[in-house]
């Protein structure tokens, strides 16, 4: 997403009628790639981690996985991620679903730029 699609969407969301932000699920994606793994140095969405992102109204849903079930930064991560997508303007709550199935693949999840980098060529 570049910039003017960013200021799109930010324009968008905001509701003039109300003075409300309406939230987004481009929102919460492009927060969430903030949040970068502490052992890969790699944001989330762009390792795959992130599995989905549902919106209702203000609260959000967000469905994740981590690099591997016994990631000792495991409570941490998932911290970050709330944390993240509660600084959106607009959300009221946001709930983490962390999930094992399927396994994360970097080979298959992760973005093409990050298969280059972490060496998986395509």
């Amino acid at each position: 997403m570049n910039e003017n699609d960013t200021n799109a969407t930010m324009a968008a969301a905001a509701s003039p009628e109300s003075g409300e932000h309406t939230v987004t699920e481009d929102q919460v994606r492009e927060a969430l790639r903030s949040v970068v793994d502490p052992e890969i140095g790699l944001d989330m969405v762009s390792l795959g981690l992130l599995y989905g992102v549902k919106v209702d109204g203000a609260k959000v849903h967000i469905t994740m996985t981590l690099t591997t079930p016994a990631c000792p930064v495991g409570p941490m991560f998932v911290n970050a991620v709330h944390q993240a997508c509660m600084a959106i303007p607009g959300v009221s709550d946001c709930d983490v679903e962390l999930t094992f199935s399927p396994p994360w693949d970097p080979r298959t999840m992760a973005s093409d730029e990050v298969k280059l980098q972490m060496g998986f060529y395509y």
